[in-house]
């Protein structure tokens, strides 16, 4: 039987634990001795989650409490304030595919739904080009707000470096749990987001990189193409997109092969 002062220190190290895996890009660990002597003086009433526990359920049912926290979030305050609502991300969390771009727009802000606008339509359409319907892969930002912009302004601002540190670690959980089989990076701001680095997409994309052991696809955001109508800056992502495809063993048609965006 538990000792009734050994409660709130239980809470205690229970809460720090929450708040760092909140707060960090990694989750905290512990070791299988240390989670049974925890377990040891837990009362039965409310057991501590096992590492089995934690990785229980549907990758769906797994989301959803990073989806809770993300909405309520207040990590950046001038972005919470300026929100209509977060957007958190969409599509299907057993995906071979997940498509990262920076940050949500006006469009996506007011849906909730990243990816609506013009450049998502382009997105879509690229997404079923490739052969998938739009739902059958997963899409998110780094960021989960829209970033705020002077009153009276129009367009969309990218987000700072700080802004996207800070809401990283969502990132990351989504990416642990659904663990696609080749992600895609779209634009520089998403590859400054996911790897910390930023370069020129001229030297980035149409090669292989990596994210955690995840084959990394680095390509131009599909904002840059309507501002962008050049056939051969069209040809270099759909290029981009074989390479994907070629990379999950996709049948590709002549058709495909020959295809410009």
């Amino acid at each position: 039987m538990i000792d009734p002062m050994q409660e709130p220190g239980l809470d205690l190290v229970i809460s720090a634990l929450e708040r760092l895996r909140d707060e960090k890009e990694r989750t905290p660990c512990a070791s299988r001795a240390a989670l049974e002597r925890l377990l040891e003086t837990q009362p039965a009433s409310a057991p501590l989650a096992t590492p089995s526990a934690v990785q229980s359920g549907s990758k769906l049912e797994r989301l959803a409490p990073i989806r809770e926290r993300v909405s309520v979030c207040t990590k950046c305050p001038h972005l919470a304030s300026s929100r209509t609502q977060t957007v958190f991300g969409v599509g299907n969390p057993d995906a071979d595919i997940m498509f990262i771009g920076e940050a949500p727009g006006a469009d996506e802000d007011a849906r909730g739904e990243p990816f609506v606008g013009r450049a998502g339509q382009l997105l879509t359409k690229i997404i079923e080009t490739m052969g998938f319907a739009r739902g059958d892969v997963y899409i998110a930002n780094i960021l989960k707000c829209r970033p705020d912009t002077p009153k009276g302004s129009f367009g969309n601002r990218a987000p700072t470096p700080l802004e996207m540190q800070t809401c990283r670690p969502y990132l990351v959980e989504q990416i642990e749990i659904i663990q696609p089989k080749v992600l895609v990076a779209l634009g520089a701001a998403a590859v400054e987001g996911l790897l910390g680095e930023r370069g020129t997409m001229r030297d980035l994309r149409g090669r292989w990189h990596s994210y955690q052991e995840t084959p990394l696809m680095i390509t131009y955001h599909p904002a840059y193409l309507l501002r962008n109508q050049s056939l051969s800056e069209k040809r270099k992502v759909w290029e981009d997109m074989l390479l994907v495809l070629e990379r999950l063993e996709r049948p590709i048609t002549q058709k495909q092969r020959n295809y410009f965006l």
